[in-house]
């Protein structure tokens, strides 16, 4: 018997499943349980709570009595209190394993399930759930293991998710000490699988195993290392200026006020310095007691931290200056134990603020979304969460709005400024038909769209995913910094101890000195400067990148952006807009035009390659019409195949008529002539023939090279016994291409070449007008990868500029994959090291300007903090600077230093062509595709 038959009640309640964020069977199943049975041990409402909970990715959650309410929920998730699925012990003393099997979503299929387990030793009950995808079993663990179990049901042919992934909101976790306490906590905990803490964002993303622990276990995890965790609302945080005002804000400033009364005492107004009391031997006067009242106000956070800090074994600075604070007030240095007080934690305060700052450059993507939404039900307007939008929804959006979700319009028409996305500053018209993309803004119309994703799966809310999980992707430099800060700490901790019990007899000194020297030392001992100085860069050119429509997706394809040798250029699309047309028609043989564009658009039509789609086009905007085609079949690299009325028909590039055997030099034209679409005139290089009637052209030395001069890709049609015309199709180059080519120049790219599958002419033709220094035509996927390869020899590190689809084999062999228009585009989201989510060529020098910058503010960073760390550790035990210097300067000033310079990136925006006008080739602006 599963959970749901247990009462009548149950069974309403559980079929309908509302989407998550509205709980009104919840509430209801609730009541009725409790009025029937409120001591049922398995109540639907808790299937319905749990895949509630799944629906919010909280995984697996305690069990409580079908009465208990939400808040009791929210509030254990919130204090930790829930407990880890084996901790949970039944009363015959076994333990109780919960699984996660999604595809067990019918009675049938948790039979299968029960079965399987069936007659297992040491499974002592099996309850499946197909209403929430979990399984529970209470087993004797000296006879069978979870492991056992779970092999047993995928066994039976259902999957189960032995991972899950939550992601938890610390913001006081803002600095590499505090990600350290967290990530230990994390580790030690029974099923975590995987942690990465993100200081710059205040997150911590954890893997783990829910059968073996939940989403509670590891709050109580962080929380008890000493950092609350936050419910994610989605709400954007506070100022940065917020953690003045905060209460360590305000405790440090009190300590700050204690210190100054206890300096003015001692130094100036020492009439007033009397001995209030004496004990243990020492005189406390009135400014000791300032000093200690120091210390007690604005100690008390670190000597919090620190003890969170020896409970997790992490030698961190909140440990070592907990250490030195204690250790100057026992040995009578209270001036020294209130200093350290006050300026350690005003150097937290900063380097809080300074992280808030890099936060809030993420915060204000995410805050581009709107919260609600308009749409049309039943006619009428109702205003709506957005995340409460479906795929399919009708949506309503008036001038000044931000458009919730993407979607295609569908009535209506208007200026949508699409920057927040694409980073394209001049409004796009839209009409019914064209995709609009979250957290765009209506300009100057009233216009309503079919919704086409949610909010939590729009092409904005990816974009905000992937540059927060950049963080993940570490550069070498971030990577050489984890590695130094591993030694660095207990090394410098090691000499500090060496230079106390040393130097009293190596310089002669007083054991009070002694202890000052050390205590420096163990201020120098923080690496926080040095490991904030790269993470803090990588958020802030990243951030400063997606505001400008190009998604970075991690530190380590920022720095190698930056070292780029050689940039490749595919042509169609990219260097082109794509956007082609028919612009000549030459019927030959007898053919008449409209027969030619019939048979070339039938052979086209289940092409997907840009010239089959114009050809198309061309044809049905002149109402030619479709013809049956069979046997379609794409010849790559030449062109396509397909049976027309029982023949066998091809187009293609000349080279596969050739193949063919036929005689391109002498092509027959029909007696009146092949007419020139578009206004154009008849061919003047058509010839009298001396063996028929009528004109023929030669296509390889003249008609081919000709079209071909002008920037256009020739298509021949025919059959395997006749040639029946010529179709030429023509692209547009960008207009800022050559200026992009040039811009890339002045900022040290060493080469610029194209790589294209047209044919050399052409794209000879396409290499002049925008200026790049090498021309590769006529090339197969296979050998663009080869022209990569050969680019990566001669100049070093290549990036290869592209459509994200059709030159996959190139961008994967690139050392950055570069794509254009990725908006919308899931392939290249996914793929591509780098994706300009809009169809703007200056990107790419701003892409390769803000990498350049961003490594060398890295290594700014890097250099700065270890020559401040070196020489305040070399002159510590001599002497030379004091505990003060070594807090603000050390401390406090190189991780504000660090910080600030690398906010700078912030800054970085993209160059913008001046007076940039489209070439024009013979009258026109034309180009080949590819």
């Amino acid at each position: 018997m599963t959970a749901g038959d247990d009462c009548g009640c149950c069974d309403d309640g559980v079929e309908e499943v509302p989407s998550a964020g509205h709980d009104p069977v919840a509430e209801s199943t609730d009541d009725a349980c409790c009025e029937s049975e409120s001591t049922s041990d398995a109540c639907c409402a808790d299937d319905y709570r749990t895949e509630r909970d799944q629906a919010h990715g909280d995984g697996p959650q305690q069990e409580t009595g079908c009465c208990a309410t939400e808040q009791d929920h929210a509030h254990d998730d919130a204090e930790g209190h829930a407990h880890s699925a084996e901790d949970r012990t039944p009363d015959d003393g076994g333990e109780t394993l919960t699984l996660s099997v999604p595809e067990m979503d019918c009675p049938s299929c948790a039979g299968k399930v029960e079965n399987a387990l069936a007659g297992v030793d040491g499974v002592d009950s099996v309850d499946p759930r197909p209403t929430s995808g979990t399984l529970r079993v209470t087993y004797d663990p000296g006879a069978v293991t979870a492991d056992e179990i779970a092999d047993r049901v995928e066994g039976a042919g259902y999957a189960v998710k032995r991972d899950e992934e939550a992601t938890l909101s610390v913001p006081e976790m803002d600095c590499p000490s505090c990600a350290g306490k967290v990530e230990n906590a994390l580790r030690d905990r029974d099923g975590v699988l995987g942690v990465d803490t993100r200081p710059t964002s205040g997150t911590v993303v954890v893997r783990y195993d829910p059968g073996r622990t939940d989403r509670g276990s590891l709050v109580a995890a962080v929380e008890g290392a000493g950092y609350p965790v936050e419910a994610d609302d989605g709400e954007p945080g506070g100022s940065p200026h917020d953690v003045w005002t905060s209460t360590r804000g305000l405790r440090t400033w009190a300590g700050a006020a204690f210190l100054l009364v206890g300096i003015v005492v001692e130094f100036a107004l020492t009439s007033l310095d009397v001995t209030l009391a004496a004990a243990f031997g020492r005189e406390l006067t009135v400014a000791w007691g300032a000093y200690l009242g120091a210390v007690l106000v604005a100690g008390v956070p670190i000597l919090r931290a620190g003890y969170y800090s020896l409970r997790n074994r992490n030698l961190d600075i909140d440990l070592l200056m907990s250490i030195g604070i204690v250790s100057a007030v026992a040995v009578d240095l209270p001036f020294e134990a209130a200093t350290l007080s006050v300026l350690f934690s005003v150097a937290a305060l900063l380097e809080r603020f300074s992280m808030d700052r890099a936060r809030n450059s993420l915060e204000e993507l995410a805050a581009l979304s709107p919260d609600t939404a308009t749409v049309l039900r039943d006619g009428e307007e109702h205003t709506v969460p957005a995340a409460e939008v479906a795929v399919g929804d009708r949506v309503v959006v008036r001038p000044g709005d931000r458009i919730p979700v993407d979607g295609v319009v569908r009535e209506g028409e208007s200026a949508v400024d699409e920057s927040p996305v694409t980073g394209e500053s001049v409004p796009a018209d839209k009409t019914a038909g064209d995709e609009v993309y979250a957290g765009s803004v209506v300009e100057g119309g009233y216009f309503e769209f079919e919704a086409t994703a949610t909010a939590d799966e729009s092409t904005l809310q990816r974009v905000i995913e992937l540059v927060e999980d950049a963080q993940a992707n570490r550069s070498d430099y971030e990577q050489f910094v984890d590695r130094f800060a591993r030694w660095y700490t207990p090394l410098v901790v090691t000499v500090a101890v060496a230079t106390f019990l040393a130097t009293p007899f190596v310089f002669g000194i007083g054991w009070e000195a002694a202890f000052t020297r050390a205590l420096t030392l163990l201020v120098v001992a923080c690496p926080c400067a040095l490991v904030i100085s790269t993470p803090v860069s990588v958020v802030s050119a990243v951030t400063a990148a997606a505001r400008n429509g190009v998604l970075v997706k991690g530190g380590d394809r920022l720095e190698a952006m930056g070292a780029v040798d050689a940039v490749a250029f595919d042509k169609t699309g990219t260097l082109t807009t794509g956007e082609l047309s028919v612009t000549d028609v030459v019927a030959l043989n007898g053919t008449d035009e409209t027969e030619l564009l019939g048979c070339a658009a039938a052979l086209e039509r289940r092409s997907e390659h840009p010239i089959a789609a114009a050809v198309v086009a061309h044809a049905d905007d002149h109402g030619v019409p479709d013809r049956e085609t069979a046997d379609f079949e794409a010849l790559t690299g030449q062109g396509v195949s397909a049976t027309l009325d029982g023949v066998t028909h091809y187009a293609g590039k000349p080279g596969l008529f050739e193949d063919l055997g036929f005689d391109l030099e002498h092509a027959h034209v029909r007696t009146d002539g092949g007419v020139r679409t578009k206004g154009g005139e008849l061919l003047a290089d058509a010839a009298d023939c001396e063996h028929d009637e009528g004109t023929y052209l030669d296509l390889v030395n003249e008609t081919v090279p000709r079209l071909q001069s002008e920037g256009k890709t020739v298509v021949l049609v025919g059959t395997e016994d006749e040639l029946e015309g010529v179709v030429a199709v023509a692209d547009t180059v960008r207009p800022e291409a050559a200026w992009a080519v040039s811009r890339l120049r002045e900022l040290g790219v060493e080469h610029v070449a194209m790589l294209t599958g047209d044919n050399e002419r052409t794209a000879r033709t396409i290499g002049e007008q925008v200026g790049v220094d090498e021309v590769r035509a006529d090339l197969l996927p296979e050998e663009k990868v080869d022209a990569v390869e050969e680019l990566r020899e001669r100049y070093g590190h290549v990036a290869m500029v592209g459509d994200g689809v059709n030159d996959a084999p190139a961008l994967a062999t690139a050392d950055v994959a570069v794509a254009m228009g990725a908006a919308g585009t899931d392939t290249a989201l996914d793929t591509a090291d780098v994706a300009l989510m809009g169809d703007d060529l200056t990107r790419v020098p701003y892409l390769y300007d803000l990498s350049s910058r961003a490594t060398s503010v890295i290594r700014q960073n890097v250099y700065a903090a270890l020559a401040v760390k070196a020489v305040l550790a070399v002159a510590a035990p001599f002497g030379l600077v004091d505990v003060i210097v070594a807090i603000v300067i050390g401390d406090m000033g190189a991780s504000l230093g660090v910080t600030s310079n690398a906010l700078r990136l912030a800054g970085v925006s993209p160059a913008e062509p001046d007076g940039v006008a489209s070439p024009e080739p013979d009258g026109e602006v034309a180009a080949a595709a590819d």
